[in-house]
């Protein structure tokens, strides 16, 4: 039998429903009225960091090539017949898929046929067929795509701190891994890294827009065969406190210089809670938010201009505060940025920025409800993390100051930071 449960915001007024499905698959599903199309994703908590990881009863871990997550992903599309794509095609979806660091999402987006589409998902991502002469192929392609990213400036930019920041994590490597790493990649292990991670109970299934939450089911009750949950436990990796280098720089075919600044966290603790987040989001703003006076006096100064921006980068086993833009003098931002939180670390961020900050991020949530594309990404991010999407305006609204300010102090260490610097060719 599958468990129902409604999921209700008295905010928004909205409701979704959380379905324990008898396969053993959480499915979560969000009608939205008056919506012409709807936004389907299939995940799997499995991600390019997960190189090392074991089930419950095992005793050693069992370690793989960098890459091997987004390999699999391209592979799963395969099949003895038609592959995935081409079954879209004939149903008129937009179909697509990504790997990120610690999870693995196959989506579609319709206005018609939903529920064949849905079957189409349901079924390539639970059917792989791998062999050793396409997984051989799919090397050389792969391979290919990784030379290719090489050139791409913000990418390198990106992977070019991290290595600086971390000295053994896995998300210092790409996510695609490397031509070596992948050369290493077998059917085998594929099929071991699929049995391991693409358990239902490991997965999450969203579906957000016009949709009628019985025919859902119904396709998942015709397509899916009930599994035995899996437990894995996933390798956190012990990370120093110090970064593995303070300043790294290259040069690509770039109009001006780029950089990227990362203040490397400290945690003890695999991941972070969405109150943590949410904390972290607010003090970068604070920090330098497009109405901080560090962001208005950078700008007339000519340091930064508007490509410049900031995010709280966290996955498990990882967090850093990261800003990044255009400079020809990095130093100075960062030695601007610097200054800025060490002074907000000794008087505190002032209750005027909070609620101000606070009041921004809370219309943002708000207007991500109206966005189908955006809600469901965020209902599979917030599953694995074990929480509801609901929870981002509850947090928002239940804030202190008094958090804010400790959470400053304990998340960026000034002293614990790197800067990567992307030059023109030829200076």
């Amino acid at each position: 039998m599958n468990n129902v449960k409604e999921i209700i915001s008295e905010k928004l007024k909205e409701k979704y429903y959380e379905i324990s499905h008898q396969s053993g698959l959480k499915m979560l599903i969000y009608p939205k009225e008056n919506y012409s199309s709807t936004y389907v994703i299939f995940g799997t908590k499995y991600g390019s960091i997960d190189t090392q990881f074991k089930l419950e009863g095992e005793n050693g871990y069992t370690c793989v090539p960098e890459g091997i997550a987004h390999f699999l992903e391209h592979k799963l599309f395969e099949s003895e017949e038609l592959d995935a794509f081409e079954r879209y095609a004939k149903t008129g979806a937009s179909a697509n898929a990504y790997t990120s660091f610690d999870r693995t999402c196959y989506l579609f987006s319709c206005s018609k046929n939903l529920e064949e589409n849905l079957e189409i998902l349901l079924d390539f991502v639970t059917h792989p067929y791998f062999t050793q002469a396409t997984v051989e192929k799919e090397q050389g392609i792969i391979g290919q795509e990784i030379k290719m990213t090489q050139d791409e400036p913000s990418w390198e930019l990106l992977f070019s701190l991290l290595r600086a920041m971390y000295k053994t994590h896995p998300v210092r490597i790409d996510i695609a891994g490397t031509v070596e790493s992948i050369s290493h990649i077998t059917a085998d292990l594929l099929y071991k890294c699929y049995n391991t991670f693409y358990n239902l109970s490991n997965m999450a299934f969203c579906v957000v827009g016009n949709v009628d939450p019985d025919a859902v089911v119904r396709v998942a009750d015709k397509v899916l065969k009930k599994q035995e949950p899996v437990r894995i436990e996933r390798k956190f990796f012990e990370e120093p406190k110090e970064v593995n280098e303070e300043y790294t720089q290259l040069k690509l075919s770039v109009a001006s210089p780029l950089f990227a600044l990362g203040f490397k966290e400290n945690i003890k603790t695999p991941e972070r809670t969405n109150r943590e987040i949410t904390l972290s989001n607010i003090i970068l703003d604070a920090v330098c938010g497009k109405t901080s006076p560090l962001y208005n006096e950078m700008l007339e100064s000519g340091l930064i201009n508007t490509s410049f921006d900031f995010e709280y980068f966290c996955g498990y086993g990882y967090s850093a505060s990261i800003f990044t833009g255009e400079s020809d003098k990095a130093l100075q931002v960062k030695e601007k940025i610097v200054q800025r939180i060490k002074y907000l670390k000794e008087n505190g961020i002032e209750r005027e920025d909070f609620e101000r900050v606070r009041r921004k991020l809370y219309g943002r949530a708000i207007m991500a409800y109206n966005d189908i594309d955006e809600i469901a990404n965020n209902m599979i991010a917030s599953e694995f993390a074990g929480e509801c999407v609901f929870d981002d305006i509850k947090t928002l609204e239940s804030l202190t100051l008094d958090e804010l300010n400790k959470r400053l102090n304990e998340s960026i260490d000034t002293d614990c930071c790197s800067l990567c610097v992307i030059n023109p060719e030829g200076e």
